[in-house]
């Protein structure tokens, strides 16, 4: 093929892509209790993961991936006093491709249950040391298990982004023709890009005619435009943690993926949204994982502003920088002076604590303010700003 053909082919593709919008559904499944937990040296209490259980359900998610009560123990008690509070939402635990394991979910009165089961030859040949054909007779004598006791049931495709495209097609098969309601295509090392996931998902959903579930890892940043570009496609549920919790990189997070979805495709799912500062903010101190200023969505450091363009902008209107307002996800604007600071800024964080100077004082402050800045090497305190304030007017 020749470079002009390949160009032109990528060109087609990409242009089917960018045009494609995510139609919905879109059902979250929230697998903070699970995957989130499986974070290296991550281990939620059994009330907090009670508490963010109860979170998750007031925020909205539709569905809650709870843990896997072929743990046992604690494990699996808590899963049952989650499953006894009767949370508007769906509760689904985790099992191997095992029916012992779907058992144990059975034991504890679950709505769902996942399936798991390798689908990429490096792990069924390395780490289940078996073959194709072993891999789909456990799936068909698990998903009929659950089905048999009425069990919704997803049927997960560990390391599907490795897999023999073909392979992938006859596993998603086997899962619908046993019962299964839905397959989750696991990106499970985190390998793809949107473009390469848009195009897996299409050529799946169209061959096989079943509900597609996108798991994606953030090991190359893509996590939150991988589950995207699955939806775009026709994928229908997307896998989600509070704060991008999970392994290794973390998985694709769900305020990005809430808030990515209304914005820039349309997609309202009815989510609290307000919540959601203060859902990071617990599950950040219950996994020992706390959140940076930066974060997207939930940083505390989203609606603070200091330099002086956008400042002015935002006092005059919002949304010159703002995309959302900072109450639509628990936060709140905040002007800080610095460096970069000019009158707008100054003005601002005066009137914040009822001063309010003439336009001649926050001239003659700028100067003062930035100089003394520079010195500290950091924003000012709120207290420092109103002290030079009071010994201008005192000096006057």
């Amino acid at each position: 093929m020749h470079t002009r053909d390949i160009f032109d082919l990528s060109e087609e593709l990409s242009a089917e892509m960018l045009a494609a919008k995510v139609q919905g559904p879109v059902y979250i499944d929230d697998t903070t209790l699970r995957d989130g937990e499986q974070t290296a040296g991550v281990v939620f209490a059994n009330e907090e993961k009670i508490n963010i259980a109860r979170m998750l359900a007031r925020l909205g998610v539709h569905q809650i991936e709870v843990g896997i009560p072929a743990m046992g123990g604690d494990e699996k008690e808590t899963i049952k006093q989650i499953v006894a509070l009767n949370l508007p939402t769906s509760i689904l635990a985790w099992n191997r491709a095992v029916v012992s394991d779907v058992q144990h979910s059975v034991d504890c009165g679950v709505h769902a249950v996942a399936v798991s089961i390798s689908a990429s030859d490096i792990h069924i040949e390395q780490k289940l040391m078996k073959d194709r054909q072993w891999v789909l007779d456990s799936i068909k004598r698990s998903v009929e298990f659950a089905k048999s006791h009425n069990l919704y049931v997803s049927v997960n495709a560990e390391d599907a982004s490795r897999a023999d495209q073909a392979f992938m097609i006859e596993f998603a098969r086997t899962a619908k023709d046993s019962g299964a309601d839905r397959v989750r295509y696991c990106d499970t090392v985190g390998i793809l890009e949107p473009f390469e996931t848009y195009k897996r998902i299409k050529t799946l959903r169209d061959a096989v005619g079943i509900d597609i579930e996108m798991h994606t890892h953030n090991d190359f940043g893509m996590g939150t435009a991988n589950a995207v570009a699955g939806l775009k496609a026709g994928a229908t549920y997307v896998n989600t943690t509070v704060n991008g919790l999970g392994e290794r990189a973390g998985n694709a997070c769900m305020e990005e993926l809430v808030m990515t979805l209304q914005y820039a495709e349309g997609v309202n799912l009815g989510f609290n949204t307000s919540l959601f500062r203060g859902l990071s903010e617990y599950v950040a101190l219950a996994s020992g994982r706390p959140l940076p200023a930066w974060k997207t969505i939930v940083g505390s450091g989203l609606f603070v502003y200091e330099s002086e363009g956008r400042a002015s902008g935002v006092v005059r209107d919002p949304a010159t920088y703002e995309i959302f307002f900072p109450g639509e996800v628990g936060l709140m604007r905040r002007f800080n002076v610095g460096k970069y600071s000019g009158a707008s800024v100054i003005r601002q964080k005066l009137r914040e604590y009822g001063h309010h100077p003439s336009e001649e004082s926050v001239l003659k402050l700028v100067p003062i303010l930035r100089s003394r800045s520079i010195a500290l090497k950091r924003s000012l305190f709120d207290n420092e700003v109103i002290e030079e304030f009071t010994a201008l007017q005192e000096r006057r």
